[in-house]
């Protein structure tokens, strides 16, 4: 398995692909007009506690305020009740912990955390977490020990988590990485007092340098930048905090662009299309909405060699294995509903059920599959951090208005009818004029004469069709003259 990490960084965006054995398997964009907000600190104002959704909305000093649980607000003696932790008009320190959805404000947390490459650390808490990819207990014990007596014998008083790429850390390392959270939760702490209220106080590393520190684990062979500005960056970070790294960056200095090298521009393209074509001639139908994502699995022209069911079992497990990665391209979240082709044998089922749950183990993002529900469709949780690829790289359709879906020529033509009538009872007039798309216009000149023969008769004066170039497909109107 040959991992690479692609850096490709533009005027206005950076992004950043992960790609295995050449094909396609993450990818993050950030832009300069819509910078990630999750990890950033601010020191906000509650502006509004709602009791019955046990919650408060915060002001950030940003275009919506933030939405803060309860829950999400540390309490030394148990208490719940959001009237008891919080009140309108009082400063809170709180971190972006899910960015701005759609039309919801960002997902905020009073438990403060900061990262670095081995570490997450909470300065306001005291315990010592191990990454749950690390499964041997035997190890994770050591870990563990291994942390509390660093933080001991450092003076460093707080919570730590060990992230999976810590397991090869050295002790030096670890070391290392708890001296430089603790000296920016220090800086932090200094810079509060003179910080206005609704304001930013801490923020994360840009897209390419966490790219380094999140995604560049001991799996990645190659890390490859393609601008000598972002190089520099990348090696003076490296050099810093993770040296082990240095062997693996390289400044890509060819002709033809990074992402066409990789063929990455093409998945991208891929992973904004509802189809996914499966090698064996099936395919699935994403569809993401608000509520959730489903994925409908089909044979399509695929026919097997032995018999349907054996046919339909190949199409479900290729669907399971190629459904993770298309999660991971799509940054897909939230609750997702899979329809696999039906399948008669058991045997098959559980098959295929374990070829999706191991397909997602290597996904960053937490990843829970609840099982075939009770309607036999399959349920699983993707963790949502972030806006998808479809909802950051597009908006929704002017002519369909974001559904998908455009009326036929023939509805259009009928609905012109119809509002002719009505405009003929409405207005006196010595005839009436059609402005609309030429293709609907052009498909009314081609329509059976006797139909706006018949209409001219029923409203009694003659009716002119003019196309509009500049008319959306659905936009029509009728004018008196």
């Amino acid at each position: 398995m040959s991992e690479e990490l692609l850096i490709n960084l533009a005027p206005g965006e950076t992004r950043v692909a992960l790609v295995e054995n050449g094909l396609l398997q993450e990818v993050q964009i950030e832009r300069s007009s819509s910078v990630s907000l999750v990890g950033n600190i601010y020191r906000g104002k509650v502006i509004r506690v709602l009791p019955g959704m046990q919650a408060a909305f915060v002001d950030l000093g940003l275009e919506r305020s933030g939405f803060l649980h309860a829950a999400d607000i540390p309490s030394g003696d148990e208490q719940r009740d959001i009237l008891q932790k919080v009140h309108e008009g009082q400063p809170v320190l709180v971190q972006v912990v899910k960015a701005p959805l759609g039309t919801k404000g960002a997902r905020l947390s009073a438990y403060l955390s900061l990262s670095s490459r081995y570490l997450v650390f909470s300065p306001r808490g005291s315990h010592v977490g191990i990454s749950q990819r690390i499964e041997s207990e035997l190890e994770r014990q050591r870990l563990r020990d291994c942390i509390e007596k660093l933080a001991r014998d450092n003076g460093i008083s707080g919570g730590f988590i060990l992230r999976t790429v810590g397991e090869t850390a050295s002790v030096g390392d670890l070391a290392k990485d708890m001296q430089y959270l603790a000296k920016r939760w220090s800086a932090l702490e200094q810079s509060l007092p003179g910080a206005p209220v609704a304001s930013l106080v801490y923020s994360d590393l840009p897209l390419e340098i966490r790219a380094l520190r999140d995604m560049a684990g001991p799996q990645v062979e190659r890390i490859r930048l393609d601008t000598a500005t972002g190089f520099a960056k990348a090696r003076a970070f490296a050099e810093t905090y993770s040296p082990e790294l240095l062997p693996r960056l390289q400044h890509y200095e060819g002709a033809r662009p990074l992402f066409d090298l990789y063929s990455v521009e093409d998945e991208i393209g891929k992973a904004l299309q509802r189809q996914v074509p499966l090698k064996s001639g099936g395919s699935m139908v994403i569809e993401q909405t608000e509520a959730m994502t489903t994925v409908d699995i089909n044979t399509g022209t695929f026919v097997g060699t032995h018999n349907l069911e054996e046919t339909i079992f190949r199409t479900n497990l290729e669907a399971a294995s190629a459904l993770a990665r298309q999660l991971r391209v799509r940054n897909l979240g939230g609750i997702i509903i899979i329809d696999f082709i039906d399948m008669q044998s058991a045997e098959h089922r559980r098959q295929v059920m374990r070829a999706l749950e191991k397909s997602v183990e290597r996904d960053r993002a937490k990843t829970v599959i609840a099982g075939v529900s009770a309607f036999g469709v399959v349920e699983m949780t993707r963790k949502r951090t972030s806006e998808s690829l479809g909802h950051l790289l597009c908006e929704p359709c002017e002519a369909c208005a974001g559904s998908g879906q455009v009326k036929t020529l023939e509805t259009l033509c009928l609905e012109i009818y119809r509002e002719l009538l009505r405009a003929s009872r409405q207005f006196e007039s010595e005839r009436l004029l059609v402005l609309a798309n030429e293709l609907v216009v052009a498909r009314i000149q081609d329509d059976a004469s006797d139909r706006v023969s018949e209409l001219v008769e029923m409203t009694g004066r003659p009716v002119e069709f003019k196309a509009e170039t500049h008319y959306p497909r659905e936009q029509f109107d009728i004018i008196p003259v």
